[in-house]
């Protein structure tokens, strides 16, 4: 993604959630990036672009484990 794309993705989950913990980093591939909270890695954000239309998507894994931490 571009560095323009990048900055408002983060931009955009900074403000959507009150905080300034979202980092979003270029993985070096075309479609995506990655997503860091606290620097801890929490998943992908995808580009989408289809009939025209642009969206981004967020995957994030949450394995079991994770859960009886909290």
């Amino acid at each position: 993604m571009e560095n323009f794309e990048i900055k408002k993705i983060q931009n955009y989950l900074n403000t959507k959630f009150a905080t300034n913990f979202y980092e979003v980093k270029d993985d070096g591939k075309p479609d995506s990036v990655e997503v860091y909270f606290k620097s801890e890695f929490i998943g992908l954000i995808y580009k989408d672009e289809e009939d025209g239309e642009l969206a981004y998507q967020f995957h994030m894994t949450i394995l079991d484990e994770d859960l009886l931490d909290s």
